[in-house]
């Protein structure tokens, strides 16, 4: 015997915080940022990118190390994103008329993110140069059937940035840089939907009798629709930077990278599920509660805003012998520009606004270079990068927490033009604890109760060709 029903009207608005919500990130650092702009930076955990300046990757980095280049340099890179999401259930709990589900499987999936630079000096004191990377993205594909189902299944974010540049010399120990960022998005994302418990939700509402109701659970039970948004837009930012050798040996760089505002316009599409033969005297009422349950998973299109992070870093890079480097880098990133994802129809319906309450977040990181010979460098690095997740807002969509990483990075130097760079980091960030997730009701979406454990596998390769 059933007894919880669902507000028809709160039901409604958990579908449209699942169907529509960018999850826990709209859009993958921390987060769903992508540090992972260069295949030289991976070997030293990209400590000391601002005063590195060390290939055309600063183009990204900091800008105004193009000002150190006498000659074209160019670069191509790619690095395997290789990670491992996770599960643990300790006291979730089913979602109305549905059975629990299991723990997800591996909701880590393989991707590969390209990047390519240039820098051509025009004179002694300005040079030029061109950077395209990914510097957010997110993607994990849950089981079916999981227990998490109705908070995501498949997510999708994938980002595209062009950051044409400039820098200008003012001196043997100061230059800036400046540069403006085209950046477009483009989302998928999947979940289910409790229809079985909508149907109930549709028939208190609607004042039906609770032996009814029963019956209408006992008939139509494990019922779930299939939410998928499909959205993109584009948006343009904003860089600065500057870069002071203090001497020969030691540099300081510091960075600044505007936010970024989308109007993200999107389509979600429902697939319902097939409702079972019930018996006859049943069947009017069923099919009138299908019909209000279709009616509010209509199809359409919907909006959102949003503002991607501004970030900015300051970083050290220190010469200290004919063969080590030692370098160092902290950046803070205004996580805080998401306090909330509010979602419209393009009727001007409000869906839902789905709390997030990130907040802003530092990230250090330490690293060394070994010059073997004069073709072979070792590089070493060590990080540790804040989440700005808050314990009560984490989803399987990012279940994301504070990450710790191991770095290593071999550099090869062909002839005086090509060098071949290779790097490997393992990042951490285990034990994050979901506490209660049912995105507002249990009833409607079930209850996350457990811890999931993320590691990921980062391999990078990069060519360089100085001309």
């Amino acid at each position: 015997m059933l007894t919880t029903a669902l507000p028809g009207r709160r039901f409604a608005c958990v579908i449209a915080a699942l169907a529509f919500g960018l999850g826990a990130g709209p859009v993958r650092g921390a987060a769903f940022a992508l540090q992972e702009q260069s295949g030289s930076g991976l070997g030293n955990a990209y400590a000391g990118g601002a005063a590195g300046a060390e290939d055309a990757s600063t183009v990204w980095a900091n800008p105004a190390g193009m000002a150190r280049f006498s000659t074209i340099n160019a670069v191509i890179a790619g690095t395997l994103v290789a990670p491992s999401i996770k599960f643990s259930n300790s006291g979730s709990l089913p979602a109305l008329n549905q059975p629990l589900g299991g723990n997800g499987g591996n909701a880590g999936s393989l991707s590969g993110l390209p990047a390519m630079y240039l820098v051509v000096p025009i004179s002694k004191s300005w040079a030029v140069g061109l950077g395209i990377g990914a510097p957010f993205g997110l993607k994990s594909d849950w089981d079916e059937g999981w227990l998490g189902r109705y908070q995501g299944l498949y997510s999708e974010i994938k980002t595209i940035n062009v950051n044409p540049a400039v820098s200008w010399r003012a001196n043997d120990a100061l230059s800036v840089g400046a540069g403006i960022n085209f950046q477009k998005v483009d989302a998928t994302l999947t979940n289910n939907v409790n229809y079985s418990g909508a149907l109930l939700s549709a028939a208190a509402a609607a004042g039906v009798p609770p032996a009814t109701q029963s019956a209408i659970a006992a008939a139509t039970p494990g019922l779930d629709a299939t939410a998928r948004l499909e959205g993109s837009d584009y948006a343009w930012g904003w860089n600065l930077g500057v870069l002071w050798s203090v001497n020969s040996n030691t540099r300081f760089g510091a960075h600044y990278r505007s936010s970024l505002k989308y109007d993200v316009v999107a389509n979600v599409n429902f697939t319902y599920p097939t409702i079972p033969p019930v018996p006859p005297a049943l069947a009017p009422t069923v099919d009138l509660l299908a019909a209000g349950v279709n009616e509010k998973l209509a199809s359409g299109g919907v909006t959102s805003s949003l503002e991607l992070p501004a970030i900015a870093s300051a970083s050290i890079f220190s010469t200290m012998n004919a063969k080590w480097d030692l370098m160092a880098d902290v950046q803070w990133t205004q996580w805080s520009t998401i306090p909330e994802l509010r979602f419209v129809r393009t009727t001007g319906a409000v869906l839902s606004v789905t709390p997030e309450n990130f907040k802003d977040t530092w990230r250090v990181s330490g690293g060394a270079n070994y010059r073997y010979s004069d073709q072979w460098k070792f590089r070493i690095g060590l990080a540790w990068d804040q989440s700005p997740v808050q314990t009560a807002e984490r989803t399987p969509r990012l279940p994301d927490a504070d990450r710790a990483w191991v770095a290593l990075g071999a550099q090869y130097a062909m002839g005086r033009n090509w060098k071949f760079d290779a790097g490997y980091a393992f990042v951490t960030a285990t034990g994050a604890p979901s506490e209660n997730q049912n995105a507002g009701s249990t009833a409607a979406n079930g209850l996350i109760s457990g811890d999931f454990d993320v590691y990921v596998n980062l391999f990078s390769a990069q060519l360089t060709y100085s001309f």
